[in-house]
């Protein structure tokens, strides 16, 4: 099986906050990346397909959030596949600074950040 994964998924573990329209659930991260995130699949499940969802993640030991817009690629009876569709600048750096200390490698970094940039185009 090919891998057609264009940035790396660093394993996270955190408390997320999955919201769509009325309906909230709570999941924990599994892994993200600068264009993804894989949520535990929370009880309850059972969202509108066709709406986004916002994705609130809070950072270990802190009071930071990431605040992200989703939308579900995949899920199976164990998980979410989102893809981040939309992030503040404050959550992005948040996200980007997260990378790189998992990475430790600012070359691979700055050539993912080039790439969310061409797929923003």
């Amino acid at each position: 099986m090919n891998e057609r994964r264009q940035f790396i998924r660093i394993v996270y573990q955190a408390p997320a906050l999955v919201r769509q329209a009325q309906s909230h659930w709570f999941a924990d991260v599994r892994d993200i990346s600068l264009h993804g995130i894989l949520l535990s699949r929370p009880e309850r499940w059972l969202p509108d397909d066709n709406a986004p969802f916002e994705v609130d993640v809070t950072l270990h030991d802190t009071e930071i959030h990431m605040t992200m817009i989703t939308e579900l690629v995949a899920h199976d009876s164990d998980c979410l596949r989102m893809k981040i569709v939309n992030i503040d600048i404050d959550s992005i750096s948040h996200l980007r600074r997260l990378i790189e200390l998992n990475v430790g490698d600012d070359e691979l970094l700055y050539r993912e950040l080039a790439l969310l940039a061409d797929l923003a185009d």
